[in-house]
């Protein structure tokens, strides 16, 4: 096989593909990775996850948490004199965090012996791939595409990158706005609420549907209002914004809320209400790949119309969330290699969010469940009964779990509160295993612990909690 001739080339280094290339390389793949270089410069391997989503924005609200915390010590007997918090540090440190293992990610890609071209790649037909800045040409048996998404305008707002930002602005930003409207409360927005609100920016957020993260169960949903609510974060829900007007360093925001007309003023809006796919340019139609509602159609095997190109990631707009796209592209790389590995469960997939408290979830939520059939049961501990809990301070929230009332099977589960985002593995293995509340239940959990809300849950499926 000549230099540039590959069994599998991916187009697109972030979470998906990075994990294709590398377990293709494992079993025995001639592989080559493509990251783009658009001409301003090559950004590292990583994509959006680790270079301007999940990671940065876990370092800044990593920073928001201690930044409660420092408000709030004087209940722990601890106190401070002219204290200071320097957010364009906080940026620092997480660009930082970022290099660092956007370098790592390199290092394996180095390790497994897969060749990596910083170029922009468009495909010219089945086998053949042109990279746009060198020139070169390269052919592949097999490709696999990674190419991600980006930020969604909305008609007639557009971002501009710096009154009307995404939230790639909004971690590059240097200085603090006093105020900022935030469209979307999905978990973008509601985490960039959270860290805006505690540095002490004022926060006013916008969502269309009648909750804050509306794709959760509704009492997750409830309990997140409550708690912002709180902190002094407000929301209009069944809120549209209809026009925005800039006037100097302010802008103006017109928007509909339960038919009612509203405005609103501040010095940045943050849209964060969905991604679109990064499908354009990169030569699908020539390569016969179906696109259906804008983004790429796949198989249970990540395969597209095209026997030999495949998709993970953001670009098939299965599930936006960055670990399902390491388990498809793990699957992608196995079906090439000639293995059978097992479809993906999305309604299954844990889904975190990282505001304050945290929200974590898994199945079908309590109305799902029962729009599907099922006779449901429910059970939903506090973590104001749980003794670690207490102890550090932080015990908003609770363990929501929906099971089959009849054989007890776990249907879904949905926690708001400290740590959980840790926690709902246990619940993803037992969920993956077709476990049952009885399981749980019965399963030692060590104490003090915060995942005693767990097994509590589980028990008040049944006979009932100890300690409630």
């Amino acid at each position: 096989m000549s230099e540039n001739n590959f069994d599998l080339s991916v187009i697109g280094g972030g979470p998906g593909g990075y994990h294709a290339a590398i377990r293709a390389a494992q079993l025995g793949l001639k592989t080559a990775l493509i990251e783009k270089d658009d001409g301003s410069g090559y950004a590292g391997l990583g994509g959006v996850c680790l270079n301007w989503g999940c990671i940065p924005s876990k370092s800044l609200l990593k920073n928001a948490e201690l930044v409660n915390q420092i408000k709030e010590s004087d209940k722990w007997g601890i106190s401070f004199d002219n204290v200071t918090f320097d957010f364009e540090k906080a940026i620092s440190r997480s660009r930082d965090v970022s290099k660092q293992l956007t370098q790592g990610i390199e290092y394996l890609v180095k390790k497994n012996k897969i060749t990596l071209f910083k170029d922009t790649a468009t495909l010219s037909n089945n086998n053949s791939i042109n990279l746009l800045n060198s020139g070169e040409t390269i052919s592949s048996e097999n490709v696999i595409l990674a190419t991600g998404a980006r930020p969604r305008n909305l008609p007639n707002l557009e971002i501009d990158g710096d009154m009307i930002i995404s939230s790639r602005e909004a971690l590059e930003l240097k200085e603090l706005p006093k105020s900022i409207g935030i469209i979307g409360a999905g978990a973008i927005g509601v985490e960039f609420a959270y860290l805006f609100n505690a540095y002490g920016v004022d926060v006013k957020m916008f969502e269309a549907q009648s909750h804050l993260v509306p794709n959760e169960d509704k009492a997750i949903s409830s309990e997140l209002e409550k708690i912002f609510s709180s902190k002094g974060i407000t929301f209009e829900l069944n809120s549209t914004v209809s026009n925005t007007s800039i006037s100097g360093k302010t802008i103006n925001i017109e928007y509909d809320s339960s038919g009612e007309k509203k405005s609103y003023s501040c010095e940045k809006l943050l849209v964060a209400v969905g991604v679109q796919s990064n499908i354009d340019g990169i030569g699908l139609e020539g390569a016969g790949v179906e696109i259906e509602n804008n983004f790429v159609k796949i198989d249970d095997f990540m395969k597209t119309s095209n026997p030999n190109i495949y998709a993970v990631g953001d670009v098939t707009g299965k599930l936006m969330l960055a670990h399902v796209a390491f388990s498809q592209g793990v699957i992608a790389a196995e079906t090439i290699a000639g293995h059978s590995p097992n479809p993906i469960n999305y309604t299954d997939m844990p889904r975190c969010t990282y505001c304050q408290p945290q929200i974590a979830s898994l199945g079908l939520t309590e109305d799902q469940a029962e729009e599907q059939g099922y006779d449901v049961k429910i059970s939903q501990f506090p973590f104001k009964a749980v003794g670690k809990a207490i102890s550090i301070g932080d015990s908003e929230g609770f363990v929501k779990l929906v099971a089959d009332n009849e054989s007890g099977e776990l249907l879904g589960a949905h926690m708001i509160g400290p740590e959980v985002t840790e926690m709902i593995a246990e619940l993803g293995l037992l969920k993956y295993l077709e476990g049952t509340d009885v399981e749980v239940a019965e399963l030692t959990h060590a104490h003090p612990t915060l995942s005693e809300a767990v097994k509590e849950a589980a028990l008040s499926l049944g006979d009932g909690a100890i300690h409630i």
